[in-house]
């Protein structure tokens, strides 16, 4: 007896504790899961840190560059030898050769050759620092700050592209967890009337062929739950793939706004108005293409250069010896002028390109903004209309089944009317979700929270 008092005590466990411990996730809580967890939002992130250590490379050029360098050497012979025999004139090498032997004579000892360099090394620090540099150093400067806001722009798309993609992802679950719902409250409908038709059946007021009808009416509504059984499995993972979650059956999204809402009011943002980023990155990468024509046009400026060199060594001497010297370098690139003039053209080209793109952008923003509004209110007139057809198929379906019950009409009138049910609510659901998606995305681009 205790036996099986452990075992049904552990049935209940496993029936009651997966439900107990069942995430409940919103799609509140889904779009800030994704902020933390996406790896693509993580990516962009990254990508404004690299475009600030951009920013903090080329402030480095404002200051001196110094380098320092250290040689040393040993020879097996002297590097440079020089002797008596070596004299090109020979009254001088007669002359120094005669001194060298009443040195020697002397007891002196003298050799009759000087040799240099056989070892040595040396150590030496230059500093180099620009004076003028044709703007360039300025110029990239700036071209660093618009890196650090392109970057920023970038991850605002997209975090606000893979956000909008997460609550696709999430209404298409809830979307399909109602169907499911909807088809399971259709089966519990065919299986009241299959008790009847079978009730009937057995009592001879009904053939054989109208309880086949029934059941073939189930088998297609079960295997229409199936089906969404399959896709709401599929959407899930696919959901927590996108808020960078670990997939489990025990995971319930539920829509909290699913309830019909008004339309929002909106007014349509002038050009200059718009404050999408799509429209920054292009102003920025026109402003960018201007710079990176100044760039070149540098190139072909003076550089001035202040340069200062310190020297520590014995490289030639024996005895080691310091020095210092400072130049000042000036460099004109006179060959360069041919090249850069077509090069100058081709960032004039690009800066037109741009601004082409730039005022198509504009127009296509303003059309975008109009679409948004207008699915928005299409769907939320659907709605209603559809909202009205419902309940005439909920009515048909009813008068249907009390006829059907006084036999006024046939069963397959009774199942035509089931399946038209079945078709409104399922109708209705695509409806709000349609309805509640075009809603937010509408008040997205009215708030100007990309």
């Amino acid at each position: 007896m205790k036996r099986v008092i452990y075992i049904i005590a552990f049935v209940l466990l496993t029936a009651f504790l997966p439900r107990a411990y069942a995430q409940t996730l919103t799609l509140d809580s889904c779009l800030a899961m994704a902020q933390r967890n996406n790896a693509d939002i993580r990516t962009s992130l990254l990508e404004i840190e690299r475009a600030r250590e951009v920013k903090k490379q080329v402030f480095t050029k404002y200051f001196p560059q110094m380098r320092v360098s250290a040689l040393g050497y040993y020879a097996a012979d002297p590097l440079i030898r020089f002797g008596i025999n070596d004299v090109q004139s020979n009254d001088m090498r007669e002359i120094l050769q005669a001194l060298y032997e009443l040195v020697a004579e002397a007891g002196s000892d003298v050799r009759n050759e000087v040799s240099l360099m056989k070892r040595g090394g040396s150590a030496m620090a230059m500093v180099a620092q620009p004076l003028f540099a044709g703007g360039r150093i300025v110029t990239g400067n700036r071209l660093a700050d618009i890196g650090i806001e392109a970057a920023e722009l970038q991850a605002k798309v997209q975090i606000r592209d893979i956000l909008e993609s997460v609550e696709s992802t999430f209404y298409l679950v809830v979307g399909l967890q109602e169907k499911e719902t909807t088809v399971s409250a259709a089966l519990d409908l065919i299986d009241s009337l299959d008790r009847t038709v079978q009730s009937a059946l057995a009592n001879g007021l009904v053939t054989k062929s109208d309880a086949l009808q029934v059941q073939l009416k189930r088998n297609e509504i079960v295997a229409q739950r199936q089906q969404l059984t399959s896709g709401i499995r599929l959407s899930k993972r696919l959901l927590c793939s996108q808020i960078g979650i670990a997939y489990s059956d025990s995971l319930a999204f539920v829509a909290s706004e699913m309830m019909e809402l008004p339309p929002l009011r909106y007014t349509f943002a002038t050009t200059g108005d718009s404050l999408r980023p799509e429209v920054r990155l292009l102003s920025l990468a026109l402003e960018a293409e201007r710079l990176n024509k100044r760039m070149t046009l540098g190139e072909t400026l003076p550089q001035l250069t202040l340069i200062g060199s310190a020297f520590y060594g014995n490289v030639i001497k024996q005895d080691p010896s310091a020095n210092a010297v400072v130049l000042l370098s000036l460099s004109v690139p006179i060959s360069a002028w041919w090249e850069t003039a077509y090069r100058l053209r081709q960032h004039d080209i690009r800066i037109h390109e741009t601004a082409i793109k730039q005022e198509h952008l504009n127009g296509m923003m303003s059309i975008e903004e109009e679409k948004a509004y207008s699915d928005m209110v299409d769907a939320y007139m659907l709605i209603r209309s559809d909202s009205s057809a419902l309940d005439i198929a909920a009515e048909n379906y009813r008068i249907a089944n009390l006829n059907y019950t006084a036999g006024v009409c046939t069963l397959s009138e009774v199942l035509q009317a089931h399946a038209l049910l079945l078709q409104a609510q399922n109708a209705i659901t695509d409806r709000r979700t349609s309805y509640i998606m075009a809603r937010r995305r509408l008040a997205d681009l009215q708030s100007k929270q990309f």
